[in-house]
């Protein structure tokens, strides 16, 4: 009587997984999985029983290493004690090696993180140095130009008040030479 075969795909919907997982499990288990004439895989009933229970220690928490020290060594009677003790000591390389990954990563965020403000710090010092100097120089030319525009009015009323004083001292000069050359015609006698 021929036994019942599954694709890859009707073998992970009876064991409630991916496809793909049933390949890595197959890999790292080295579990051996027939294959038809055409070299595609195919499934007994053994298999998916197989792949169940270790779907139930994946669940249970025990790691590749120690699922596949019991299926390798189902035959044993201290088969339970193996799978406790590889359970036990890769959990704590594990964790250990987990938490040796979370410090590594948080320090490399850190330092990323660190480079992005110094950076970002960097660009804005730059833009706000740009920003200031050319508020500083727009003020100091506004500046300079009303200063020299208050020296300009200041001279020009300057030479205005000279003007006007050279005027006055040159008018005054005028009736003066004026009136001297009146007296002066006063004090000569008719000479003709």
């Amino acid at each position: 009587m021929d036994k019942q075969r599954y694709m890859i795909s009707d073998a992970a919907a009876l064991v409630n997984v991916e496809s793909h997982v049933l390949r890595y499990w197959e890999e790292e288990l080295e579990l051996t999985v027939p294959r038809n004439e055409m070299g595609h895989r195919y499934y007994t009933k053994e298999n998916i029983e197989q792949f169940m229970k270790i779907k139930e220690w994946k669940e249970q928490g025990y790691q590749l290493k120690a699922i596949k020290l019991l299926i390798h060594n189902s035959g044993r009677e201290d088969a339970p004690e193996l799978l406790a003790a590889a359970a036990s000591e890769p959990a704590k390389q594990t964790l250990s090696t987990e938490v040796e990954d979370n410090t590594r990563r948080l320090e490399q965020f850190q330092h990323m993180m660190s480079q992005i403000v110094k950076g970002a710090i960097a660009e804005n010092n730059q833009a706000l140095g740009k920003e200031v100097s050319e508020r500083v120089r727009d003020y100091v030319l506004k500046e300079m130009n009303y200063l020299m525009r208050e020296q300009d009015e200041a001279e020009e009323e300057r030479y205005k008040k000279l003007d006007e004083l050279i005027r006055q001292s040159l008018k005054a000069k005028g009736k003066k030479e004026k009136k001297l050359f009146h007296k002066k015609q006063e004090w000569k006698p008719n000479e003709v």
